[in-house]
Parts: C-alpha cells; structure tokens; sequence
C-alpha cells in the first residue's frame, strides 16, 4: 500500500515486520531440513531416496533445534540487561543527577501514560541513544554525554520520543529474537566450518565404513556420489538460510527505525527537531568498540554497511529524513557543522494529544 500520511506510513511499516518475524520459522525448517541430509547422507543409496528420508526426520531433528533456540532465548531474557551495561560502559542515573534528562522523559511518558523507564548515560562524547528492556515494565533508556551537551531541549525531546517508541512497541524484543534465531541459523555453519577443517586434515572421507573390494566398488560409487550430493546441498541451504537470516534480521531493523521516527513525531508534533536531532548525532555518532548488537540498537550506526545496503541495520540517514519531509511535513535545514553548538535550552512545549487510530492514541 502507497503510504500518502504519517499513519498510512506507520501502518506500512506495521505489516512489513510482521512478514520479515514470519519468515523466521520457515528459517528454521529449512535448517533442520539441513540436518536431516547431513543425518541421511552416508547411508543414502540415492540422491532422491536421501531428501526423502530427509524430509521424514524433520519431526525428529526439528524439537533439538527449538531446545537451542528456547535456551538462547532464556539467556538472553534473564542477562540482556547486564551484558548491555557491561559492554556499553552506562551506568544508571537519577533525577538529582541528571534532572534536564529525568524531567523530560517523565514529561513524556505522563503524557501517553507510559511508565518510566530506567534511565542511563554512557560517559562518551559521542553523540548516540539506545533503548533496551524486554517489556514496557523492563524498558530503559540509554544516552551519551555528548547527546545531551549537543541538543537542545526540542532535539532531545524528540530523540526520548523516539527511544520511547522503541520500548512501546517493543522493539528490543523484537531485536533479541531476530538476534536469537539468526544465531542458530548461522550456527551450524559454523560448526561446519570447523569440521570440515578436520575433513581436510583427513579425519573423515565419504564412504570411510563402506568395503573396499571391487566387487561392489559400483554401489560404492553412486552410494558415495550422492552421500556428497546430499551434503553439498545442505551446505547449500545452511549458507542459504544463513544469509536471509541476516537479511531479515538487517531489515526488520530497518522497518523498526522507520516506525520509532513516526512515533517520536508523533509523541512530539515536532519533525522539525528530530531532523535536526538526526543531522547533529549524525556529526559524531561513532561509539567504538562496541558489538554488532548494540550498534543495531543506536539511533544512527554509521559506516556499518561495509557498502552492502542489505547489511545495514538503519536506513540511510538521507531516507530517515526524507520520510520525516514528505509524511510529517518536517523541514530539513541541510547538514550541520561537526563543531556546531547546541541551541539555547528552551522551555518544553505541551505535547499535543495524539490522533485517534495512532499507535499512541488510547481510549478512556
């Protein structure tokens, strides 16, 4: 559907992650399709009777492969919080310590009756944010020291508007299971990719428990042809699935941006000042030494796409604004200087009530 408004945009965005969240599973029975060849292939006497047998033991390889992932999910479920604080150097604060930043994302939440997440700073010049937390009861909002140096108080507003929108529609979650099942789709490729360091070194050959007398060297062969046949093409399909699962994970990233911009403008009435927002962190945006999991959850992760769009976790910054320009009537000033000052702190405007049908509009 053609999105002609904020809300048309928002609802676009809407049905696409939940066709990127529905092509996980399929993900996953294609992996224990995978097994399964690599299960069948040595006593395979066929290359068709051996992705039949395949396709027969799914049932049985497929509840290993959800054990796997139901414990990566318990880990990261019960630790996502602590490794987050440990790897990204935050540490909590209070209002009497951080009172510009405690007032105005209590300001926000009172307005849409949202409750108040735990608030942190990263000790950085650089100028980034992240929200995290596995429920709204959980959520927390991290920022840089250069964030709030660099923004005034319309420009920070709108960047909590947007980590806000994260934590209400549950974004991190969403990351943490894209981050899960990508995890065990690509971890079989891994583990191949040791084994078969040990094939090179002579510690296995196809047909290995198979006689050698030349009376059955002719079953022999076609048994051994298709035994790597069969596994030829379950590295296929682990590369395969290994790809669209990062694919995926990349671009329900992507989408996930889009909807927590619309839901800042839409916390705010302000596009004016989340474009700004997003040109200054832009400026100064690098947090390094950080994990590819945490640069995901940023507002802005630059120079992550190694040149392959569909390996980026955010969209351009130039597409951001542009959305913000012609779906939310923002005016975009054009790029800031590295050095540039922040603006003189002003008083925070009333928020508007939301429109009926938004994502944070609520009856009663």
């Amino acid at each position: 559907m053609r999105a002609f408004g904020l809300n048309t945009w928002i609802w676009n965005n809407g049905w696409k992650t939940g066709l990127l969240l529905a092509g996980f599973p399929f993900l996953l029975l294609l992996i224990s399709f995978a097994f399964g060849l690599l299960v069948v292939a040595e006593e395979a006497h066929s290359f068709r009777a051996g992705l039949h047998d395949a396709a027969r033991i799914i049932p049985a390889v497929l509840p290993a492969v959800l054990a796997v992932t139901a414990i990566w999910f318990a880990i990261a479920w019960f630790w996502n919080q602590r490794i987050l604080d440990l790897l990204s150097g935050a540490h909590p604060v209070t209002r009497k310590e951080e009172p510009r930043l405690w007032n105005m994302v209590e300001t926000l939440c009172i307005s849409r009756g949202l409750g108040m997440p735990r608030l942190a700073v990263i000790e950085q010049p650089a100028r980034n944010a992240f929200a995290s937390g596995l429920s709204r009861q959980t959520g927390a909002v991290t920022v840089t020291r250069g964030l709030l140096e660099a923004l005034d108080d319309r420009e920070l507003a709108a960047v909590l508007a947007h980590e806000l929108t994260h934590i209400r529609n549950g974004d991190a979650r969403l990351a943490v299971v894209a981050a899960v099942f990508a995890g065990v789709v690509s971890l079989p490729g891994e583990l191949l990719v040791r084994t078969g360091r040990a094939f090179g070194n002579g510690g296995y050959s196809f047909g290995s428990g198979r006689s050698s007398s030349r009376s059955s060297s002719k079953d022999d062969n076609k048994g051994g042809g298709a035994a790597i046949l069969l596994v030829l093409l379950a590295l296929a399909i682990m590369l395969l699935t290994w790809a669209l699962a990062l694919a995926l994970r990349f671009a329900l990233s992507r989408n996930r941006e889009f909807l927590a911009d619309a839901g800042a403008v839409e916390l705010t009435q302000d596009p004016d000042a989340l474009i700004t927002a997003l040109r200054k962190v832009a400026t100064r945006a690098e947090l390094p030494r950080l994990p590819s999991q945490i640069q995901a959850m940023l507002l802005e992760s630059p120079g992550e796409t190694m040149g392959r769009r569909w390996l980026a976790t955010h969209p351009p910054l130039e597409e951001r604004i542009a959305a913000l320009v012609r779906y939310a009537g923002g005016r975009d000033p054009g790029p800031v200087s590295v050095l540039e000052p922040a603006a003189p702190a002003e008083a925070p405007q009333p928020v508007a009530p939301p429109p009926p049908g938004s994502p944070w509009w609520r009856q009663g």
